[in-house]
């Protein structure tokens, strides 16, 4: 998501550094790309009005035409600009101060509600002991399916005995089963619909009076584009919500959802679905998300990545090999493993502050399976090869290609990184004047 707007943006703002001083005419001229980017965005278009008339209104300032670097502060405002649009920072969860906390989950068939809401009970884990409860008795398999997922994701589960149709029971039933095992999240999976019926609506307002959540987050999914923010209106004009979590933003979709729903509704977006793994939901941050579309990366949220693949006793081992001055086929392995561990290779690329821009990596293969490939050839080596790639010869790089299913070629490309990252070792060795390891060293070449 947002690869065209940024690519769209980063033209506009290249242009105003490439004029240094600016005039009215220069911020007329970029704003009018502004809007037109945001435009093909499919934001709002009411959202895209206001917005560059605030940036207009602040970018024409002395201050800034006067400014000697006119360009930067201009960039500047439009990053602010955008930030507040969606709400300014991060928008924490509430949490009772009696427990258990509880969350009612509603949106349209669809918008991956029931995936939601395990990943939101695995997020909460930490720290939580949360409970899944299914109360969408209406889709075909939809409390077999939260079971499956939430035993996947090692959460607690609760669902209606069969046939039972009555969500109000089936809620204090759940509420009950949580008291007695000292539950104290509780996340209600309800019924979904095509479109927006009175049915339901008057079934999840009655589920509310008996549940009385501290608070009702919708699931939208944010490849819907404008149509995530009209169901989002829809929503809430009938069920006061108090969030939204927006799945599937790891898309193909132009990200107008995200940029316009919270000015578009007065709801905060919360929560971003950004993959298919259980782990996949980040809590959404309107700062972080403004300058990735913008470009600018993401450094908190590489951070963040890097040490949740990091696993210290790995690092361990690798540290061990750095002191000896020689890595092995294993290490090469182990870098790998943690790579992989932290998504898809384009994404986390977006994180990295102007690496789009770096010569040759903006037409990079970001190839989740070569990685993979690398794996299968570490993996088909015996202990002896792993230890000592030296001995690896013709025969063994044969038989390595076919074990591994890959090819000769592909063996020899392997060898030829482990060589580089042993270079690389060495002369960033401890001890060596100026030169300092970082934790983890060495990183996996790409």
């Amino acid at each position: 998501m947002f690869d065209s707007l940024r690519e769209r943006l980063e033209g506009v703002f290249k242009g105003l550094r490439n004029r240094g001083k600016l005039t009215e005419v220069d911020i007329s001229d970029a704003l009018r790309d502004v809007r037109r980017a945001l435009l093909e965005g499919d934001v709002n278009f009411r959202v895209v009005k206001d917005l560059v008339e605030k940036i207009r209104v602040r970018a024409v300032g002395k201050d800034v035409l006067d400014s000697i670097t006119p360009a930067q502060q201009v960039i500047a405002i439009v990053y602010e600009e955008m930030s507040a649009l969606m709400g300014g920072g991060r928008q924490t969860l509430s949490f009772s101060p009696r427990p258990p906390s509880k969350y009612i989950l509603v949106g349209l068939q669809g918008s991956g509600k029931t995936t939601t809401c395990v990943k939101l009970a695995k997020k909460l884990s930490d720290g939580h002991k949360p409970l899944v409860i299914a109360c969408d008795y209406r889709r075909p398999a939809a409390a077999e399916q939260l079971r499956i997922l939430s035993s996947q994701a090692g959460v607690g589960f609760f669902g209606p005995a069969e046939g039972e149709k009555d969500v109000q029971l089936i809620a204090r039933m759940a509420m009950d089963h949580a008291a007695q095992r000292l539950f104290d999240v509780l996340i209600f999976d309800t019924a979904g619909r095509l479109d927006i019926d009175e049915g339901l609506m008057e079934e999840l307002a009655n589920l509310g009076k008996t549940v009385e959540p501290v608070e009702t987050l919708l699931v939208v999914d944010s490849m819907t584009g404008q149509e995530a923010v009209n169901v989002a209106s829809a929503f809430n004009e009938r069920i006061p919500l108090t969030g939204i979590i927006l799945t599937k933003i790891d898309g193909d979709s132009r990200g107008g959802a995200a940029l316009s729903i919270k000015a578009a509704t007065g709801v905060p977006v919360k929560f971003a679905g950004v993959g298919e793994r259980v782990v996949d939901l980040e809590v959404f941050d309107a700062e972080r998300m403004s300058q990735r579309i913008l470009g600018m990366g993401d450094v908190q949220g590489l951070v963040e990545k890097i040490q949740q693949a990091a696993d210290d006793r790995d690092i361990e081992k690798i540290a061990a090999s750095v002191k000896k001055k020689r890595l092995t086929m294993e290490d090469m392995l182990l870098q790998i493993r943690q790579v992989r561990k932290m998504g898809p290779l384009d994404k986390v690329l977006d994180m990295i502050p102007g690496a789009r821009n770096i010569k040759g990596i903006e037409n990079a293969q970001m190839d989740p399976r070569r990685l993979g490939q690398v794996e299968a050839v570490i993996l088909s080596m015996t202990k002896e090869e792993r230890e000592n790639p030296q001995i690896i010869k013709g025969s063994r790089r044969r038989r390595i290609a076919l074990g591994s299913g890959t090819s000769v070629q592909m063996v020899n490309q392997v060898l030829k990184q482990f060589e580089q990252m042993n270079m690389l070792m060495k002369r960033f060795a401890p001890g060596k004047k100026g030169m300092k390891l970082p934790r983890g060293f060495p990183p996996m070449p790409m």
